[in-house]
């Protein structure tokens, strides 16, 4: 191995799986933020880890609602979730926008999203700031699954391309 700088060594952890994270505004809007910077981190009790950037809509919201929905999306959203990851909620009813449909959730006020392969109600129980991002550690309420298994979404690059790996 050579040492390289930063930026080139880290083109090598592509593709990385995608998540969407549902939360609420203060006005009790909705909102998804697409990450790839997520991590299950506990399973007693069963934790994940989301990664944000200070800047983001979903920072704030999240903060201030105190929780988040995590949703496994199938790759074919990928259309949906680079529309969600490249615009503010703060401007943007993404919902509307995607056509994705909310799924009422069973413990905590942040919808879901219909159809996923998997989502997970979280209640926030640490914010950790790490640089320009803070972690956001829920606590997973209620978990939930789609009549269907369908191949997970994945961000194939830098350049945010979106989709299903493929074996070569």
């Amino acid at each position: 191995m050579k040492e390289v700088g930063f930026e080139k060594a880290l083109l090598r952890k592509y593709p990385l799986p995608v998540v969407l994270a549902t939360s609420l505004d203060k006005n009790n809007q909705p909102n998804i933020i697409t990450l790839a910077w997520y991590t299950q981190t506990s399973v007693k009790p069963l934790m994940f880890a989301i990664s944000i950037a200070h800047n983001r809509y979903s920072y704030e919201t999240i903060l201030s609602s105190g929780e988040f929905g995590l949703v496994f999306p199938p790759a074919d959203w990928a259309d949906a979730a680079l529309f969600c990851g490249t615009r503010s909620g703060r401007e943007t009813n993404k919902f509307q926008q995607t056509g994705l449909v909310p799924l009422k959730p069973s413990k905590i006020q942040t919808p879901l999203i219909e159809d996923a392969n998997a989502a997970f109600e979280c209640r926030l129980v640490a914010v950790t700031p790490t640089g320009d991002h803070s972690i956001f550690v829920g606590e997973a309420v209620a978990a939930h699954i789609s009549d269907e298994q369908k191949p997970g979404l994945y961000l194939l690059d830098k350049g945010y391309k979106l989709g299903p790996v493929r074996s070569k």
